[in-house]
């Protein structure tokens, strides 16, 4: 991702400390706060925040802050009506707007947020922001903030952009962990759960650990021709062993895997788990999800019409050709409605895809 763009070696290795910071910890506070100094730099910015939303029942928000605080911020609910940058970056989710492309410079100096900065004695001059797509009922806004008359530059928006899906990534990891288990380990939370199983194996594919019905699963799955040495299914394995030898970024799309059986699916997701030295190990979260999977409404109030039909398809696993002549359109009218549906959904494919309606029909 970072391929079309002129990075010199330390800002390339600056985008590397970045995303290996946004992937040292499955908790929020922790994660801001190692992201912070690279990401400063990488982006040069005085200050930034990330702001957790959910949609539903009302749209309520959480600002985190890592570092100096921003006192804007922490008033935010008595300006929040006023906020300029919403708008623009609900309309156009995981594309990063500099405040020049939110309004005009004499509205933005005239505008409530800036007012209140600068009474607040941190004046925000210049804003930088990203609307990142979790889930349908759960959204993450990113923030990076300039205090003096700077502009944020077109290749900076570019930088903040070759990260936006490793931040969509490390929210998404760190959430899902937020909702299992509050103040428990996630390992020890998932074990208990009767509609959950995992593996924690190290990256030679070592079995550390398993949960009850993983064993359940695993026999159910796979035949023992399927089996590797090591005790790992070989689909599994490969995976792995291909998620290990990747780099951060071809990663994303890869840490879900599906398998379509003739009454479900079968899906592993792929974490890797934080540690303070050595080699870090994998959580393999397994869920059996039934065939028809209903596209949730929460899915579908995101979509158009079309965009929902094409979702319902992909869900059956429909591929692009089948779909299009269900539909009466075109094969490239197909590829754009499931670019829409990524976009809109903050999923990375159809294997997400199915994870995450999964998540929303039966919360796992």
């Amino acid at each position: 991702m970072s391929g079309s763009m002129n990075l010199t070696t330390h800002e390339h290795m600056l985008r590397d400390r970045v995303i290996t910071a946004l992937n040292s910890s499955l908790s929020f506070p922790q994660v801001l706060e190692a992201t912070r100094a690279p990401l400063l730099e990488f982006a040069p910015s005085d200050s930034l925040a990330l702001c957790l939303m959910r949609t539903t029942p009302v749209l309520d928000f959480q600002w985190l802050v890592p570092g100096y605080s921003i006192p804007l911020l922490e008033h935010y609910a008595s300006v929040s009506d006023h906020d300029f940058v919403r708008a623009p970056i609900f309309a156009r989710p995981n594309v990063v707007l500099r405040d020049e492309e939110m309004l005009p410079r004499r509205e933005y100096e005239h505008s409530l947020l800036y007012q209140r900065s600068r009474e607040l004695g941190l004046g925000l001059e210049h804003v930088m922001a990203v609307l990142l797509p979790i889930r349908p009922d759960f959204l993450g806004a990113f923030a990076l903030y300039r205090t003096e008359r700077r502009a944020f530059s077109a290749q900076c928006a570019a930088v903040l952009s070759s990260i936006t899906p490793h931040l969509v990534n490390a929210v998404r990891n760190c959430s899902d962990v937020q909702a299992m288990t509050t103040g428990a380990h996630l390992l020890e939370e998932l074990h208990n759960r009767s509609d959950t199983a995992y593996l924690v194996v190290d990256p030679s594919s070592r079995e550390v650990m398993r949960s009850p019905h993983a064993a359940v699963l695993l026999e159910r799955w796979f035949k023992p021709s399927e089996r590797h040495s090591s005790g790992l299914p070989l689909p599994l394995k490969e995976r792995l062993d291909a998620l290990v030898g990747m780099n951060a970024d071809a990663r994303l799309e890869k840490n879900v895997w599906v398998s379509l059986q003739a009454d479900a699916y079968r899906t592993v997701r792929f974490i890797e788990l934080p540690t303070r030295e050595g080699p870090r190990q994998w959580a393999l979260v397994m869920n059996e999800i039934p065939m028809s999977i209903p596209l949730p409404v929460d899915m579908r109030s995101k979509l158009t019409p079309r965009e929902a039909e094409t979702a319902k398809y992909l869900l059956r696993n429909w591929n692009h050709e089948q779909i299009a002549d269900e539909l009466d359109i075109s094969l490239g009218t197909v590829d754009a409605h499931v670019r829409s549906i990524r976009n809109k959904l903050g999923v990375d494919g159809r294997a997400d895809l199915i994870y995450q309606a999964t998540r929303l029909n039966k919360p796992v």
